[in-house]
């Protein structure tokens, strides 16, 4: 099971940050070509970046964010797409033309580096009242598509929507789940906003089991402290793992008795539910070698 929780955003033009960055467990390393990079230091990013796609991968997937303008967009494309390189993420993606645009030419790049076709996945930014309404089409506009992205920021921006201390739990509720339903129609992972503050982890933890409720099964992090709470907020507990166990083993005794339903715990128990049981055993597996105790 590939997991995709934490999405570390690293500037293009810091080479420290750039070389220590596989060694923080995030599982998606995201280096950004787009809002963190000076324009007049595109070109050295463009290098760094691609030169760090040439080292070993380590266990983090690489993704690059290229600029939002279609042009330069592609020539950041143009000088990343590699054998190191799992995706790119498209910043205010607000219509599935520029999906398009970017998928034929992704083609002519894997062709050009020796790729199989269709290795380089797509990661959309839904930041815009736009991007929402287009985020079920989006979702849908290639098979390249591995999820979709809530750039809170950006979208409150669009909205003239101004943040404020006294941000309630749902705060951007309904935007935040468009994202989430419209990713899940297609089967792609659902990340959601980056918290700015990192300097204590509370809001973090507290907005990802949050987001956790909602349908997403990642979150963008601006700093290495935010990568482990991230991943042990998204990671089922103790007690959800004991209780999936109960019902698999109530379930699958059931039916070799030829039970049509069963009850566990004074709750009627059917398929779907089983079903979700067993997703969540299969990410408690997939986390076990956290450092944190699951």
């Amino acid at each position: 099971m590939q997991l995709m929780r934490s999405w570390l955003f690293v500037p293009g033009n810091r080479p420290r940050m750039i070389q220590k960055a596989p060694t923080l467990g995030a599982d998606v390393i995201v280096y950004d070509l787009e809002d963190a990079l000076p324009s007049a230091e595109k070109a050295s990013g463009r290098r760094l970046v691609a030169e760090a796609l040439e080292a070993p991968a380590g266990r983090s997937l690489r993704y690059v964010r290229v600029e939002a303008d279609p042009e330069p967009g592609l020539e950041d494309a143009r000088a990343v797409v590699g054998p190191g390189l799992d995706g790119l993420v498209l910043p205010k993606v607000s219509d599935v033309s520029l999906l398009h645009r970017t998928d034929a030419a992704l083609g002519a790049l894997e062709a050009g580096a020796g790729l199989e076709p269709g290795s380089v996945r797509i990661l959309a930014m839904i930041e815009s009242a736009r991007g929402l309404l287009a985020a079920p089409a989006i979702a849908a506009a290639s098979p390249r598509m591995v999820g979709l992205f809530f750039g809170a920021e950006d979208f409150t921006l669009d909205l003239g929507v101004f943040a404020s201390e006294e941000e309630g739990p749902d705060e951007m509720l309904y935007a935040r789940s468009a994202v989430a339903v419209a990713a899940a129609s297609r089967g792609l992972v659902a990340v959601d906003r980056i918290v700015p503050e990192f300097r204590t982890l509370e809001p973090l933890a507290a907005d990802t089991k949050r987001a956790r409720r909602l349908g997403f099964g990642g979150k963008g992090v601006i700093h290495p402290r935010q990568i482990a709470c991230v991943h042990q907020s998204l990671a089922p507990s103790r007690e959800q793992v004991e209780k999936a166990r109960e019902v698999i083993q109530h379930f699958e005794q059931a039916h070799r008795e030829g039970a049509g339903t069963l009850q566990v715990e004074g709750k009627m128990v059917d398929r779907p539910i089983v079903e979700k049981a067993r997703r969540l055993l299969r990410m408690a597996e997939a986390s076990k070698s956290e450092e944190y105790e699951l």
